[in-house]
Order: structure tokens, then C-alpha cells, then sequence
């Protein structure tokens, strides 16, 4: 049965920085340290994250305020998809950034959980030092 990851992290960066940093090819690459990104800029339009393990297609974004995107992982059985979602608040000097992904295979709840706290919570505030 499919589940839902919910998490919160705040980053002493302003909104546009973190948006920026997960839209990006070059700074998504950069941050995550795991293989090329390859990211649209637009409604519709592909991505790919960690090497091509990671894609999907962007279904909404509104320009440093929410990224909500179809996403996959190479493993998983062809035409299943999940939805990700990236809300970003001012939060004094700083971005909270409220993250859902729902849809996600029981059996991938536990590693993705974890993933998304090392692959890009750590790595993401490390790389805005």
C-alpha cells in the first residue's frame, strides 16, 4: 500500500536560494554530490537527479514558493510515479521548507525517508555552508 514521507527543515538561506538549489542542473548536481542533474525550468517539462536514477516531469511550479513534481525511481515498476512537493516560507532571515511525497511504495517509505534527510537536507545545508 502506498504511504507518504512528511518533512520539515529550515535553512539560513532565503527562499529563492533554495528553490534555485533544487531547480538548478548545476547547483542541484553540486549540492547532492551524486551523479549529473538534468532539470526543465518548466510546467510539463523533464527531470532527472543522482544520475538518471531519479526523474519525472515538473506538474507545477511557482518560482520560489512551491515545486510540485511526478516523481520516480529507476527501480521502481514502469509507470509508477509519486508526487513530491516542495513548499518554501520565509522564516525570519531563512527558508522553512515543507516537503510531502506521497504515493510512495510501502516497501521505499523507510529508504526514501532517510534518503531525503541525507541526499538533500544534509548535503543541501553543507553546501550553503
Amino acid at each position: 500500500m502506498p504511504t507518504e514521507i512528511h518533512q520539515q527543515v529550515t535553512f539560513k538561506k532565503k527562499p529563492k536560494d533554495v528553490y534555485s538549489a533544487i531547480m538548478d542542473t548545476k547547483k542541484h548536481t553540486a549540492f547532492t554530490k551524486n551523479g549529473a542533474a538534468k532539470i526543465s525550468k518548466k510546467v510539463g517539462g523533464a527531470f532527472s537527479a543522482h544520475g538518471g536514477y531519479v526523474s519525472g516531469i515538473n506538474l507545477e511550479l511557482i518560482e520560489n514558493k512551491r515545486i510540485v513534481q511526478a516523481w520516480r525511481a529507476k527501480n521502481w515498476p514502469k509507470g509508477v510515479y509519486s508526487i513530491v512537493s516542495f513548499k518554501f516560507e520565509k522564516e525570519g532571515t531563512g527558508t522553512r521548507l515543507i516537503f510531502d511525497h506521497t504515493g510512495v511504495p510501502e516497501k521505499e517509505v523507510d529508504h526514501l525517508a532517510e534518503g531525503w534527510k541525507k541526499m538533500y537536507w544534509a548535503r543541501m545545508s553543507e553546501y550553503f555552508g
